[in-house]
């Protein structure tokens, strides 16, 4: 599926709405991060955009962690390229292209983030499936959707498919403007 065809997805032309001032504001990716990402850890940033997350996620990581930054958008990771290029951060955050329907990703993760990107996959249980079989035994997804967006009927329905795809819910944190549901392997 090309790109043109996910019109629903946040464009790259919109990536300046995806990080910016306010946003740090309202989602300080630190403070949403911090307690679930330790030194060392392998991260899946999926659906990573502008890099929002992703920079944020290479350093919580510490020296010996690594971050993959994951989008079908060759834009985004490209604004992602720019940002680290020529920084230590090259060497921690591997850009991978996904396509629309499949990460394409073989590895194991220790933590996954899928932040407002879930309603935007043409298959949600395909999607969350993939995710369950990219977790290590001890991995943890976290998955926060925009509530202007996804209503809680539908976000419900999220979290059955995923614990019909083999993870269970450890908490619901609490994140402005937001659903979201913090997932491990059963």
């Amino acid at each position: 599926m090309s790109e043109t065809e996910h019109n629903h997805v946040c464009p790259v032309s919109n990536a300046g709405i995806l990080d910016n001032w306010i946003r740090k504001f309202l989602h300080n990716p630190n403070k949403i991060l911090s307690k679930y990402i330790r030194d060392g850890m392998t991260v899946l940033d999926f659906g990573c955009g502008p890099g929002y997350f992703t920079i944020p996620l290479a350093n919580l990581s510490g020296l010996k962690g690594k971050v993959v930054a994951a989008d079908f958008q060759e834009g985004m990771l490209e604004i992602v390229r720019q940002k680290i290029e020529g920084t230590n951060l090259e060497n921690k955050i591997r850009l991978h292209k996904c396509n629309a329907d499949s990460s394409g990703l073989k590895e194991k993760f220790d933590f996954i983030l899928a932040f407002y990107v879930v309603h935007e996959t043409p298959d949600a249980e395909n999607f969350l499936k993939e995710m369950a079989e990219l977790l290590k035994p001890n991995g943890q997804l976290l998955i926060v959707e925009p509530s202007f967006h996804v209503k809680q009927k539908e976000f419900m329905k999220t979290i059955t498919l995923g614990e019909k795809n083999n993870l269970q819910i450890v908490i619901q944190p609490r994140i402005f403007f937001s659903r979201a549901a913090l997932f491990s392997i059963k």
